[in-house]
């Protein structure tokens, strides 16, 4: 049972009244960080809201007003100084109470002073490292940071530690202060911490959509020989069916071309309107009606349908791009000559 606060406020309760009151738009923003078990129990919990009295209303929203400003704290010195600050704001007490409900989740993260440091700086202090250092360090960097510094990375070592990520689990926080200690008399020190959950698929997908397609391709090519059930896990994840839109015009229609009707009409089922409307704006008039038309006519439809329908297009997508035929657009250093 969901635990409530000395109001009578259960925590998906209070999800849901700060949901309502954010309004669709930006709830729908939210909703795409939510897992579908949690987006299933929020959506019950608003639907099953009737009323909200302004003062339970003005409560959720001063709480999560005060849990940002304590992640912002956080973010800018550490718990300390959030606890400094937020005393001065709100009170001894309050301000222990809003920190409690953040220890768990809101530890600073190792390596902060190295995500700080410029790619082009950190990449002379842990190029001759071992993969496995190189792997946990890329681990807490943002993707773009990490896609720098394994484009910069010899070749030979690149897919070693795209692998080592993808691998990567749970790392002892004594394994984590040893590796900070390399780093500490250039860089900077942080205090220990907690077993933190890092790396994984998820982490190397973010990375390889921002590195250049060549370093991209080599790194795939290679896990495809070492591990091709790794690659395969990573390859699904790396374009959805809703990153058409970073294809332009010419691509999508190349892309159509190759495409079956019935499918596109299951996979655009579940789109939503952007995609929707950057298709139809490559299709002919008679045909986007008869589209429309077949929609409407087949009802509701199974998720798994779509799902399978739109992974055949992006199948088709990547094999395009393979062939030279498509350029996806990519936020890393993919050059484009005219």
């Amino acid at each position: 049972m969901a635990k409530k606060s000395e109001s009578g406020i259960t925590g998906l309760q209070k999800a849901a009244i700060l949901l309502i009151s954010l309004g669709p738009e930006r709830s729908a923003g939210l909703f795409k960080h939510l897992k579908d078990d949690e987006i299933e129990e929020l959506t019950l919990e608003i639907a099953n809201t009737r009323s909200v009295t302004p003062q339970v209303k003005e409560e959720v929203i001063n709480e999560f007003y005060e849990v940002c400003l304590a992640q912002q704290y956080i973010a800018e010195g550490g718990i300390g100084y959030a606890k400094e600050l937020l005393d001065k704001a709100l009170g001894n007490e309050k301000a222990m109470e809003v920190i409690g409900k953040l220890t768990a989740s809101l530890q600073v993260k190792p390596f902060e002073f190295v995500r700080k440091t410029e790619p082009s700086q950190l990449i002379n202090f842990i190029q001759d490292e071992h993969p496995q250092t190189i792997a946990l360090i890329l681990s807490y960097l943002s993707p773009g940071q990490s896609a720098l510094i394994v484009s910069a990375l010899p070749p030979d070592r690149q897919a070693d530690v795209a692998k080592r990520i993808a691998m990567m689990d749970r790392t002892s926080p004594d394994v984590i202060k040893e590796v900070e200690k390399v780093l500490e008399s250039k860089l900077a020190s942080l205090v220990n911490q907690d077993y933190t959950v890092i790396g994984g698929v998820d982490a190397v997908v973010e990375i390889l959509n921002t590195v250049d397609r060549g370093t991209e391709k080599h790194i795939m090519e290679t896990l495809e020989i070492e591990e091709p059930e790794l690659a395969d896990e990573i390859r699904k994840k790396m374009f959805v069916f809703e990153d058409v839109l970073l294809l332009d015009d010419r691509a999508i229609q190349r892309v159509l071309r190759d495409v079956d009707n019935s499918d596109l009409e299951m996979a655009l089922k579940g789109a939503n309107e952007q995609v929707q409307t950057a298709i139809f704006n490559n299709l002919s008039k008679r045909l986007v009606t008869m589209i429309k038309e077949d929609m409407e006519f087949m009802g509701p439809v199974r998720m798994k349908d779509v799902e399978e329908s739109q992974q055949k297009i992006v199948n088709i997508i990547r094999k395009l791009e393979d062939a030279g035929e498509i350029v996806i657009s990519r936020g890393g250093g993919d050059e484009i000559i005219v």
